[in-house]
């Protein structure tokens, strides 16, 4: 029996491998991002390590995706076409898996290029912003399993679902994380306003705590100067004087 040739189906290899790697590589830098969100590792260096990690996985990443889908362009049994790659849904082929694909691929591409914005938008926003690539891994997972090819074969759904159980786990803490820092941040802004004053800034006291401090202040005045005058009659000729100029 002789081979088949696989010529007419390259474009559909290519397609289909890109994809595969594509999602592999979200899976990992979902890992990583969470990795570093939850600081399991604190040694000192790793953060940095794992950050350009994070970046280039997720870059190369994206260009596999766009391999991915460019590659069904010269497909000669689905012929998408521009309209059928770019706009979700409009896809013949089973097109609610294929347009969560290419919104997972919108997706990817914002959260992945908004890195190098970060310092614009500001880098507390961009992590809240940044936390939802889980959910481009999540359309990644639902694509792959509802539009591909070899979706019924045991070794890509152990490939597509066997880091769910780490990004599951990861995703939980962190978010339990969060909680805990939320609870945190409001129990110490419920304490006393003198607690979080900032150095310079006034207080105001009550009526009746005003006057007592003054007339506190007036009598350590008072006690001073008394003792000031009885010092002067003690040390000196003329001691009467000497008080009454004193007073």
């Amino acid at each position: 029996m002789a081979p088949r040739d696989p010529t007419p189906y390259l474009w559909w290899l290519v397609s289909r491998a890109s994809g595969i790697v594509a999602l592999g590589l979200v899976t990992i830098a979902v890992l990583l991002g969470l990795t570093m969100s939850t600081k399991l590792l604190r040694r000192h260096g790793v953060g940095r390590t794992l950050m350009r990690l994070h970046e280039h996985v997720a870059l190369v990443g994206l260009g596999a995706i766009a391999v991915h889908g460019l590659a069904l362009l010269g497909d000669p049994w689905l012929r998408p076409g521009l309209r059928g790659l770019t706009m979700p849904f409009a896809m013949s082929y089973r097109p609610l898996f294929t347009g969560l694909g290419i919104l997972a691929g919108y997706l990817g591409a914002l959260l992945g290029l908004s890195f190098y914005a970060r310092r614009r938008i500001g880098v507390k926003l961009w992590r809240r912003f940044h936390r939802a690539t889980v959910l481009v891994w999540v359309l990644g997972v639902i694509h792959t399993l509802g539009a591909g090819s070899d979706a019924a074969t045991q070794w890509l759904r152990a490939f597509v679902l066997l880091p769910a159980i780490p990004i599951v786990y990861l995703t939980v803490l962190r978010i339990l994380q969060g909680r805990a820092h939320n609870t945190r941040t409001g129990s110490s802004t419920s304490r006393p306003a003198l607690a979080g004053m900032v150095p310079g800034e006034r207080v105001s006291t009550p009526a009746g705590l005003s006057d007592l401090a003054g007339g506190r202040s007036a009598a350590r005045d008072a006690d001073t100067q008394r003792r000031a005058t009885e010092r002067l009659t003690r040390s000196r000729p003329g001691a009467p004087v000497l008080a009454e100029e004193a007073t």
